[in-house]
């Protein structure tokens, strides 16, 4: 998919709008425009539970934190989201997708996830997390096989 939807049917939710952008914009691998998203003081769970960015699995804090994981984790590869179901409530919103990522090396790996996202009154994301597999990811990235 090249853009993200609103959620037909379902009432202007800003959640729903900021996780829009926010897709979009990694789809489209605009780092400036992904940034732009997120308050100064976001905390990110991509994928909630820890990965080699968040070891520790207490979330990246910040701006500073996130453009690190944009350089990281999304810039080398191409991403692109599938949505299954959008469902927007007060200042959050749950998005269930399925993702493809093409890895630098040509592998693809796809994987489902659900992403929630909480907004500030600004409409800029307070809180992303990310639930999904991380496990098939770091075996395409290690080079041991396609997914």
């Amino acid at each position: 998919m090249d853009t993200v939807p609103d959620a037909p049917g379902t009432m202007p939710s800003p959640a729903l709008t900021a996780a829009a952008a926010a897709m979009n914009a990694v789809g489209a691998g605009d780092r400036a425009q992904w940034l732009a998203c997120f308050a100064p003081d976001a905390v990110v769970h991509d994928p909630v539970g820890g990965s080699p960015l968040d070891p520790e699995g207490k979330g990246l804090h910040g701006r500073p934190a996130l453009a690190l994981f944009w350089d990281v984790a999304v810039a080398p590869h191409k991403v692109a989201f599938e949505i299954g179901a959008m469902h927007p409530a007060g200042d959050e919103a749950a998005v269930v997708a399925s993702v493809t990522t093409r890895l630098n090396t040509g592998i693809e790996v796809r994987y489902d996830g659900v992403f929630t996202y909480r907004v500030n009154e600004a409409g800029l994301i307070s809180s992303l997390k990310a639930y999904w597999d991380l496990q098939p990811m770091l075996a395409a990235l290690n080079g041991l096989g396609s997914v």
